[in-house]
């Protein structure tokens, strides 16, 4: 085995662009890149190229009439709104196909870095596309790069996939691609749906076998309810279904300084859940563990560190939240955006845990939450609900 993380990484992957007025915007990812090479996260990794995925790869998930009318949307910059394409939230651009199919092309790249063993651990920040449809664009994203990735280790033998998304939003996508299927289990935790888009994410969707999973937790929620309603739910489920290979979707749009949603997470209670993602994959999986970004919308002030944050831990050598964030990092992302960037990668939060078996409140909405999730799978699994 190589090492113990590669990334996959092109500048390509920045011509994911919607325009500089929309929040998608992919100098996050650049300011995440730059800092982590600064902070010598790449001393402990590797970087690796790859290739764009073909229409064969993407018809594992996508109809084929769909990526033909991807591809005529970003030569002629023509509105297809029966495919989403040209919405507000889904702007056409040139090349659109391109480098959507780039971004798929990295993360399949990851699986099969995991899949055969080159390395435990492999990495593509700019992915975590997990709203696309299999004929549609929705929610910023036009192909679906975690489903795909997911569709390709199938192909090629995995019988049990699971699959843990912490974005703010419902892995929707993803969830829509294996809801009949056992093989993978997908595990989204998310404000609530009737809050925030996309407005599914509900617990009693369970999909195959109680395959699917959803924590749908109330706006406001912080640091230790967050923490609480994952120890509560996904550690219990993965041990049960003892995954080959884990995948996850790391969006940081949960902190509290986010433009777009309602939970109130620190970047130090982030950097708890890439922990305990880490932690699980080598409890459960045997150490195979394939992670994307996702959704993060304040493009400065948090996605960059949030995200370092977390190729640090998957390299095996963590950023200390107290390290000073570097004056030339910052000097870039001023000129960048026009921003003053954070001094340190810490929000000054001490995250405290409290779990599932101490104090629970049956009129809390948290453990409400929580608890109807758990009412709604656990038994699928043989796991006590209460």
């Amino acid at each position: 085995m190589a090492g113990a993380l590669q990334v996959f990484w092109d500048e390509k992957l920045l011509a994911y662009d919607f325009g500089s007025t929309h929040p998608l915007n992919p100098v996050r990812v650049e300011l995440t890149m730059d800092l982590s090479r600064r902070l010598g996260v790449f001393a402990n990794a590797e970087l690796r190229g790859f290739e764009s995925a073909g229409d064969g790869l993407l018809s594992l998930v996508h109809g084929r009439e769909y990526i033909e009318a991807v591809k005529r949307a970003g030569r002629e910059l023509k509105p297809h709104y029966v495919f989403g394409l040209g919405t507000t939230d889904n702007p056409l651009f040139e090349g659109m196909h391109e480098a959507a199919s780039l971004i798929v092309g990295a993360s399949v790249g990851a699986a099969k870095a995991v899949w055969t063993g080159e390395t435990e651990h492999a990495a593509n920040v700019s992915g975590g596309l997990h709203h696309a449809m299999p004929d549609a664009a929705a929610g910023f994203c036009i192909y679906n790069d975690v489903s795909v990735a997911i569709a390709w280790l199938l192909e090629h033998g995995a019988q049990r996939v699971a699959y843990v998304d912490v974005d703010v939003h419902h892995g929707d996508g993803v969830q829509k691609a294996f809801y009949e299927d056992p093989r993978v289990m997908t595990i989204s935790l998310h404000e609530s749906p009737r809050t925030l888009f996309p407005g599914t994410g509900f617990p009693q969707e369970t999909g195959a076998d109680g395959t699917a999973v959803n924590v749908a937790l109330p706006p406001g929620t912080g640091d230790r309810a967050w923490l609480r309603a994952f120890d509560a739910v996904v550690p219990p489920l993965l041990r049960a279904f003892q995954p080959q290979i884990l995948v996850t979707q790391q969006g940081c749009d949960t902190h509290q300084a986010d433009p777009l949603a309602h939970l109130s997470l620190t970047v130090d209670g982030q950097r708890t859940i890439y922990q305990r993602l880490h932690a699980l994959a080598h409890e459960t999986a045997g150490g195979k563990w394939v992670l994307t970004g996702g959704g993060g919308y304040e493009l400065v002030q948090v996605v960059p560190r949030a995200w370092t944050h977390l190729l640090a831990e998957a390299s095996g050598n963590p950023v200390d939240p107290r390290t000073a964030c570097p004056e030339d990092w910052r000097e870039f992302a001023l000129l960048r955006t026009g921003e003053i960037a954070p001094k340190v990668m810490t929000d000054g939060f001490q995250v405290e845990v409290q779990t599932w078996g101490e104090g629970y409140d049956p009129a809390n909405p948290i453990d409400q939450a929580i608890l109807a999730t758990r009412r709604a799978v656990f038994p699928e699994h043989g796991l006590l609900p209460d």
